[in-house]
């Protein structure tokens, strides 16, 4: 699960594929992912997790049309972003989250984000990053450590440690190509280690953010 998704006090589950939090629409894409977080509610294999109200847990996987249908049905013009993100890794399903966030951009979403991993260069075995500029406002990716070892500790990522730096690699190559890319870490971390994975950031180029973890 790409672990960014951020509490609400409104929520409510408006689709399979669709799930509302605070002004944003998030759209919910895959339950697959790269990586086993221990943070992640997935490492306590649980099926039917609902976050504020939103059963994350997709029956199948919805298509490009599938979510559209959803997004219009929900109004997604009134919402501050529509966002990639729920109990898998989008950039799994590239093909498709390119097909969306290029039909938002024609048709008036006020923003567009993807939360990630930033394993998709291994996963597509290739740099998709140009094909990501013009249709992502934002890039939001989980850094969670400052190191490979740590971050393979904490992450699982099932290609090992070269995860790690797959991911600052795609970060960099997101910023080369002037998109915006916010690099983020949980707040239970070390504070020292907290300030390790700033400097990783700062060097970069990106954005720093420290998350709240979602329980």
């Amino acid at each position: 699960m790409n672990e960014n998704l951020e509490p609400a006090k409104n929520s409510s589950h408006t689709d399979e594929y669709v799930y509302i939090l605070g002004n944003n629409i998030y759209i919910n894409l895959t339950n697959k992912c790269t990586n086993k977080c221990d943070f992640c509610v997935r490492g306590a294999g649980v099926e039917d997790w609902y976050l504020n109200g939103a059963n994350l847990w997709l029956s199948q996987e919805p298509t490009a049309n599938d979510v559209i249908e959803a997004l219009q049905k929900n109004n997604f013009k009134r919402y501050d972003s529509v966002v990639f993100c729920g109990y898998g890794e989008p950039l799994i399903r590239l093909e498709t989250c390119i097909g969306i966030a290029k039909w938002l951009k024609k048709n008036g979403a006020k923003s567009v984000r993807v939360n990630t991993n930033g394993q998709a260069n291994l996963i597509h075995n290739r740099d998709v990053s140009a094909e990501l500029v013009g249709l992502f406002d934002c890039i939001s990716i989980s850094l969670n450590a400052s190191n490979s070892a740590d971050y393979q500790a904490v992450c699982h990522c099932c290609y090992g440690e070269v995860g790690f730096d797959s991911m600052l690699n795609f970060a960099q190559k997101c910023v080369d190509k002037g998109l915006r890319v916010v690099m983020s870490v949980v707040d239970i971390l070390p504070k020292d280690e907290i300030i390790k994975c700033g400097e990783i950031v700062l060097k970069i180029g990106a954005e720093f953010k420290v998350r709240e973890l979602i329980k």
